[in-house]
């Protein structure tokens, strides 16, 4: 019942990687989709976050204006220190009571946490193994302007927002290669699946866990 954490920059390909792993039976929790679900009209999470920011971070229909938010916080440490002490803990909360629900499902699950905050908030969480998407940054930026039609300095803020690459690296167990063709990126995967409970098991806490290379 390995549980995997999987993250990766903005534009890295981790969803990519994410949607194989599903399609060979993995059990993917999304933690954005958690973001999402634990600010949902009605919550303690939304409420604390009209106290903390105003009523004018809610739309008429009283949902989260995730826009005015993220413009209200963006480039302010302190506000999004504030931000992450309401949201991340009910996050928390929800995926490990997501994690127990897969595992009761199956205990022989395999169930893959597709979070884009690992290093900023959940490095330290015991997981079996931690993938990390990578591609060099110059790359990702490009697919921001040209696969999601971000502008080149709305892309680089984008970029410049997240922790370095050095400090996903740092963490990684397993980094997935995706500078290459999409074909590339898939062979790792199915690589990382076929040796996923040698992985684990050379990560097990006896050993001195530390970056390994890519998978291509």
């Amino acid at each position: 019942m390995p549980l995997v954490a999987l993250t990766g920059g903005i534009a890295s390909g981790k969803s990519t990687i994410a949607g194989r792993l599903a399609a060979h039976g993995a059990v993917i929790v999304d933690a954005d989709a958690i973001v999402r679900d634990v600010q949902q009209p009605g919550s303690p999470v939304l409420a604390a976050i009209a106290a903390e920011f105003g009523d004018r971070m809610l739309r008429p229909d009283g949902t989260l204006d995730r826009a005015a938010l993220g413009g209200h916080v963006f480039g302010d440490p302190a506000r999004i220190a504030a931000l992450n002490a309401i949201v991340h803990p009910a996050v928390r909360a929800e995926s490990a009571r997501r994690f127990a629900e897969a595992f009761a499902a199956d205990p022989a699950a395999v169930v893959v946490y597709d979070v884009p905050l690992l290093v900023e908030a959940r490095a330290d969480d015991p997981w079996d193994l931690i993938v990390v998407a990578h591609a060099p940054a110059e790359q990702r930026e490009r697919r921001l302007v040209e696969l999601r039609g971000l502008t080149a300095s709305d892309a680089a803020a984008r970029m410049a927002s997240q922790v370095g690459d050095e400090a996903r690296l740092a963490i990684a167990d397993v980094v997935i290669d995706t500078s290459g063709d999409l074909d590339s990126t898939l062979r790792q995967v199915d690589r990382l699946w076929e040796e996923l409970p040698a992985e684990v098991r050379r990560t097990e806490p006896a050993e001195v866990s530390v970056p390994r290379p890519t998978l291509e």
